[in-house]
Formats: structure tokens, C-alpha cells, sequence
């Protein structure tokens, strides 16, 4: 039988971002034949959405050089380390709850070589604690924000910096605020300049752009002129 899946090997090349693999939806069967097959090309390879239960029932052998981590749902195929050097991105969570998704955006900015500082529980209920991080939050080229409820948290850091600000709406919340919509609606609808956003959770796609605007950066400065 073909394989129900064709890897994109040249997409680091390509892009500067490397393949991935969105386990949601996908059996064990076919999560084993993906490891299998990056094992088999000594490739590096990051899988999201793999919830405990789903990393518990792989068996032995496939789950062996797996880096797990519960909380993001995230595993990291093959040899790495934590990224060295000053982090350039900061992740910015409104509450504890959005924590699954700023994890999985530093374990995505982590495996692509891209240190990053956790400021959590920040949110706007208690204004006085973004403020209290404003100095530092200048500091960073890229800041990713992530919030439920009603999102308010995006506009209020676009007005503080002149980084990059990348919004994460979360499902986190209830009643309208329920499923993450009204958060996405607010970053969508936000009077802040430059505000980028993304799907609802989706904290590797943040990570994503950000990879992507730091590689621009990092171009542009070397073409910078002599003094």
C-alpha cells in the first residue's frame, strides 16, 4: 500500500523552516510510519498536537529518542539542545490557561534554534502587571501574545513596542468568549498598527512568523552599510 503521507525534506532548504508533523487526527499506525521514515533519513522532526495519550500508546521503540513534553504536546525527533545566546523573542500569556499554547510556541522557536523568555499571567484584568514589564518588552525584536477571552491584551502591547507583535487568539474562556472568536475577532478588529495574528492556538504558527521576521532581520542587517 502507498504511503498516506509525503515528507517535505527540502522545506529547511527552502524556507528556512523544517518539516512538521501535525499529529491531530492521525492513528499510531500512521505516527509510527513517520518516524520510521525520519529515523530513517537521520532528519530532525517536530510533532505537535500529540496529546499524553497519544505519545503513551507508541510503543517502545518509537517513542525512544523522543524529547516529550506534556504540557505543550510537542516531541522533538533527533538530537538538539536548547537554543544558547540572548533570547530575541518574548511570549506573552494573559493567563496560566493560555500555557499549553506559549509552550508550544517556545518548544517550535526552541527546536528551530530560537531562544525565547515566558512572560506569563499578565493579562489586562490586572493592568498594572504589562505595564510593570514594559521596558523589557522594548528590548525584544518579536513579541508573541497569547490571550482568550476578549483578546484585549493584543492591542495593549502593540501600543507599547516597536517589535513585531504576533497575536495568538486561545480557546481559552466561556459563554461569547467560548472557542477562541471573540479573542480573534478583537485582534482582527484591533486599532493598533502592525498587529499580526494568526489561527486560534495555533502557537506553532506564531513561532513560525516570527522564525520568519527574525530571518529578515538578520538578512537585512547584513546588508547593512560600512560606516
Amino acid at each position: 500500500m502507498a504511503a498516506e503521507f509525503t515528507f517535505d525534506f527540502e522545506r529547511q532548504r527552502r524556507i528556512g523552516l523544517s518539516e512538521a508533523v501535525f499529529c491531530s487526527g492521525k492513528t499510531t499506525t500512521q505516527v509510527s510510519e513517520i518516524l520510521v521514515l525520519a529515523r530513517a533519513r537521520k532528519s530532525p522532526l517536530l510533532l505537535t498536537r500529540l496529546t499524553p495519550e497519544a505519545a503513551a500508546a507508541l510503543a517502545d521503540e518509537d517513542r525512544a529518542g523522543l524529547d516529550y513534553d506534556p504540557p505543550s504536546h510537542t516531541a522533538i525527533l533527533g538530537p538538539w539542545q536548547p537554543p544558547g545566546g540572548d533570547p530575541q523573542v518574548a511570549v506573552v500569556t494573559a493567563g496560566t490557561s493560555d500555557a499549553r499554547v506559549a509552550r508550544e510556541a517556545i518548544r517550535t522557536l526552541a527546536f528551530h534554534d530560537q531562544a525565547a523568555i515566558a512572560i506569563t499571567d499578565v493579562g489586562v484584568a490586572g493592568l498594572w502587571r504589562i505595564l510593570a514589564r514594559e521596558d523589557e518588552l522594548r528590548t525584544y525584536p518579536v513579541v508573541i501574545v497569547i490571550a482568550g477571552m476578549e483578546g484585549a491584551l493584543f492591542s495593549v502591547v502593540t501600543g507599547m513596542v516597536s517589535g513585531l507583535v504576533i497575536a495568538v487568539p486561545t480557546s481559552t474562556g466561556y459563554g461569547v468568549a467560548e472557542g477562541g472568536r471573540t479573542a480573534l475577532h478583537s485582534a482582527l478588529a484591533s486599532c493598533a498598527p502592525g498587529l499580526v495574528t494568526v489561527n486560534i492556538d495555533n502557537g506553532y504558527g506564531a513561532a513560525c512568523a516570527a522564525i520568519r521576521a527574525l530571518g529578515l532581520r538578520a538578512r537585512a542587517g547584513s546588508k547593512a552599510p560600512r560606516p
